[in-house]
């Protein structure tokens, strides 16, 4: 009898703990003109946690990396930790700057870079918040890796909006893309 009943009993749905579904906000794909900036406006203020999910090519000339800058609510980010490896050396570092993902330049034809951007606690007004950032490019066996952590410590307000641009005023290239997804639990 007991095979019976542990048969039945595993056949039963159990209602599992909503813990941390995410929910898709918006998503910017770059048209055949390119444009310098990608930006999210009126992120709603129902959810715990934000993340940007990139794949993210520069049209600047050459074969090389350029940098993506973040502003949040129009303003800089404040401190910066990361960790960078290249497959031949590794570096650490703290500074000051809104860049959040490295990126091939459009001598690489057929090469984007990806990214995951973190953004922790976004609407609590009572602390400041955290990003938390992975970004990464292989190009065809040679490339980099990032894993880097952000402070926004201009003010403790809701997050609202995300801007995105090239450092230099250059354009995103067609193709490259950002999607902003909502974390609704932990």
């Amino acid at each position: 009898m007991a095979p019976i009943l542990g048969i039945w009993a595993s056949s039963k749905a159990v209602a599992a703990a909503d813990t941390g579904a995410m929910f898709p906000l918006q998503v910017v794909t770059v048209g055949a003109a390119g444009t310098s900036t990608v930006e999210f406006t009126n992120i709603p203020s129902t959810y715990n946690h934000l993340q940007v999910r990139t794949f993210v090519k520069s049209a600047e000339s050459g074969s090389s990396f350029g940098t993506v800058e973040m502003k949040i609510n129009g303003n800089s980010l404040t401190k910066m930790h990361y960790l960078y490896a290249n497959g031949s050396s590794v570096l650490a570092g703290v500074g000051s700057s809104n860049v959040v993902l490295n990126v091939p330049t459009a001598g690489y034809t057929s090469i984007f870079g990806a990214g995951i951007i973190d953004i922790l606690d976004y609407k609590d007004t009572n602390k400041n918040k955290t990003v938390r950032i992975l970004d990464g490019v292989d190009t065809n066996g040679a490339g980099e890796i990032v894993f880097q952590s952000n402070l926004y410590a201009t003010n403790t307000n809701a997050i609202t909006s995300l801007t995105f641009t090239i450092s230099g005023g250059h354009n995103f290239a067609q193709y490259s893309q950002f999607a902003l997804y909502a974390v609704k639990g932990a």
